[in-house]
């Protein structure tokens, strides 16, 4: 039995509940009678929802489908070897299902190295290899086509990636070893740490041929037929491929410092997985791909026993499972039709609603306001940006003239209301307000009609409390910028009744956005963290420490920026606003900071000013500066860290003893996708578990053993 064989077998037996994917072998006659070729083709049986991965068990097929062509090719019996995928998936790498329950490092190098030595093989095959990325192709998928002599891409492929530093790993079967020498260093690192650290951005077909990955684009409906024609003047002659000489000078050591400050930038040293990767491809500089592949296989094994990957993998989870499968969420056969949206206020929330409501649903929707020039206003944003997708070419002008002509603005509710199915208020955040409006959409609206809220942090049960109906009233919470936050926080208010909340998960799904049931609490969930988040640091800062070391603190927590930046996103005001909800709530643990509310009172944007002398990194504003009236207590970077993340332990620990959500699962999954929480982290309940602050907190993990964690 081989090393290889041994290996897979090995590892297979760890993994019972493998999604196996075959590796079929055909033969067909190449056209302009280049000869005979051998295409295998990676298929899991399932279709395009379910893609195609490499667990050991498939690592084995393709291992057997390659000893046939090798014999073929070593007896003159083919000209070429092929590798496809099923129709829109060629294949999205590892089975991450199986890593997750190994339990030792021994295991999870044999990952590693069985992946190589399946895929060295195809290099020496005795004739020329070819990969045809005919759909979406990720790590190890797009590995596998690494380790060929030729590749052709789809136009059509919008996901193409290698998203391991994303997860918490790096691309360990070839991708930071080949890819370099493949294109340079310099695009390497931007496929591999860049994109990756950019909430694993995809690569589109012309993108993945213009960097040079593949050797030729074509269109999807005849992708394979033109790379076979393509593949016969290849082995011809007719076509030569000529790739441009790699720069291994100064170039190379230039591409990886500027990873390293990429890395830097977004994980600030917190998470291994970027600069594991950095030092391979470094090394990769002298082209010895086996000590590239050797490097590889221990920074996997290494990364796969530690508690980012885990998290990450949690986290991926969270948002592609648990995501869809909300908890919590009644029947869906309980929702009822939407077939036309008001929405009350046309000020920039308001019209970001409209224009979202109006893309997704495609249905008539109406925006009212106080006074016909705001109406104007609202209805001429979504009109702008209809144009703007039309000028890039996202939609065609008949998809263009139908979006326009759906969305009106009317100062009449009644005229508006009468007959819509959901009408969702985004007026000032004020109780008597929204209450007010309530009222006086309660009396045009149908019967049926669901009216929805975006507040950000006032009671929903509050707000329906004086309505005839206040069973048809839900939060449906926002975050800014509403195109981009996936996250939607769906509030149920006291008598909220489960046909209502059913319509609004239905909507939420239309929507394409992550939908979490949240019970109606004080901030919901993400503002409440982040306010006691927040609320800590601008405590530390009154009391005495200054505003960098306080910023600084929270630096390796990898966060998408920092705290009085993200407050500066938010709007200082509307901080303020919240603290004062919270502080009335719960006045022993949120604070509202003075200073804060003289920098609000000041009108200022924020704490900082940007200069282009200084590069636009954010320097403390004078003005501020002056503002600022703080004690004698000056802390650590460390103190900070501790003081800031057990208050946040704490907040999280109440909030799941309150049932503000159903397990901690639902606050990770809302950081994640409504505040930008980094994947490495798990959100952050993996992270306080991991570094003991739950424990010392609240006297006990957030999570049990073995969930973002290695298996005891």
């Amino acid at each position: 039995m081989s090393t290889t064989t041994e290996l897979l077998k090995g590892a297979a037996e760890l993994f019972p509940d493998e999604v196996v994917t075959s590796a079929h072998v055909r033969h067909l006659e190449l056209p302009y009678s280049a000869g005979r070729f051998a295409l295998i083709t990676l298929d899991n049986g399932f279709d395009h929802t379910k893609p195609t991965t490499f667990g050991p068990a498939s690592l084995a097929n393709l291992n057997t489908a390659i000893d046939q062509v090798e014999k073929e090719a070593a007896a003159g019996e083919i000209v070429g070897v092929g590798i496809t995928g099923k129709p829109f998936v060629f294949a999205v790498g590892a089975d991450l299902k199986g890593v997750e329950l190994l339990k030792n490092h021994d295991d999870a190098l044999a990952i590693g190295k069985g992946g190589h030595e399946v895929f060295k093989r195809l290099a020496d095959i005795a004739v020329p290899t070819f990969t045809y990325y005919n759909g979406a192709a990720m790590g190890g998928g797009v590995e596998v086509g690494l380790h060929c002599e030729y590749r052709t891409v789809s136009k059509h492929i919008a996901a193409f990636s290698l998203p391991e530093v994303f997860l918490g790993l790096v691309p360990g079967w070839g991708g930071c070893a080949l890819l370099p020498n493949l294109i340079g260093a310099e695009k390497a690192v931007s496929v591999i740490i860049e994109n990756s650290l950019n909430q694993n951005k995809q690569l589109k077909g012309q993108q993945v041929f213009d960097l040079g990955i593949a050797d030729a684009l074509f269109e999807g409906a005849d992708f394979l037929e033109q790379s076979l024609i393509w593949t016969a003047n290849v082995l011809k002659g007719d076509i030569k491929v000529e790739r441009p000489a790699i720069d291994r000078g100064e170039a190379w050591d230039q591409a990886v410092a500027k990873g390293r400050f990429a890395a830097d930038s977004k994980v600030h040293g917190a998470a291994p997985a970027a600069y594991r990767a950095l030092d391979i491809i470094e090394a990769a500089k002298n082209g010895d791909l086996q000590q590239g592949y050797d490097a590889e296989d221990l920074a996997l094994a290494d990364l796969i026993m530690g508690g980012e990957l885990r998290a990450g993998i949690y986290a991926f989870n969270l948002v592609q499972k648990r995501g869809k499968r909300p908890a919590g969420a009644p029947d869906k056969s309980l929702a009822r039709p939407v077939t036309k949206v008001g929405v009350v206020g046309a000020g920039l929330m308001a019209s970001q609603l409209a224009l979202l409501f109006l893309r997704r649903l495609e249905v008539p929707v109406v925006l009212t306001d106080i006074d016909q020039e705001r109406v104007d206003k609202g209805v001429g944003y979504v009109h702008a940006e209809i144009e703007k997708l039309l000028g890039k070419g996202r939609i065609n002008q008949d998809k263009a003239n139908r979006l326009t002509a759906l969305v009106t603005g009317v100062l009449d509710k009644a005229e508006g209301f009468s007959d819509a199915d959901f009408i969702i208020e985004a007026v000032f955040e004020e109780i008597g307000v929204k209450q007010q409006v309530f009222a006086e959409v309660e009396a045009v609206a149908p019967a049926h009609a669901i009216l929805a809220t975006n507040t950000s942090s006032l009671s929903v049960s509050e707000m329906a409390s004086k309505l005839k109906n206040p069973e048809r009233v839900v939060g449906f919470h926002f975050f800014n910028p509403v195109a981009i936050l996936p996250l939607l926080e769906i509030v149920r208010g006291e008598q909220t009744d489960d046909a209502s909340l059913a319509t609004a998960f239905a909507v939420a799904k239309k929507l394409k956005k992550t939908a979490v049931l949240v019970k109606d609490a004080p901030a919901f969930v993400v503002n409440r963290i982040l306010t006691r988040f927040m609320g800590e640091i601008q405590n530390v800062i009154d009391e005495g420490t200054p505003v960098a070391v306080a910023e600084k603190a929270v630096e390796p927590l990898g966060l998408p920026m920092s705290p009085l930046v993200l407050l500066e996103l938010v709007g200082p005001a509307i901080g303020l606003h919240v603290s004062e909800t919270l502080n009335r709530a719960f006045p022993d643990r949120f604070t509202v900071s003075p200073n804060l509310a003289a920098v609000v009172k000041a009108g200022k944007r924020g704490f900082y000013v940007y200069s282009a002398e200084n590069g636009f990194k954010p320097e403390l504003d004078p003005e501020v500066a002056a503002l600022l009236q703080q004690g004698d207590s000056v802390l650590t970077e460390e103190q900070v860290r501790d003081r800031v993340l057990d208050a946040v332990a704490q907040e999280i620990g109440l909030m799941l003893d309150e049932g503000v959500v159903a397990e901690a699962q639902d606050i990770d999954l809302c950081l994640i996708t409504g505040a930008g929480w980094p994947f490495h982290l798990g959100g952050i309940t993996p992270y306080l578990d991991r570094e003991g602050v739950s424990e010392r907190v609240n006297g006990k993990p957030f999570l049990a053993p073995g969930v973002a964690s290695v298996p005891a």
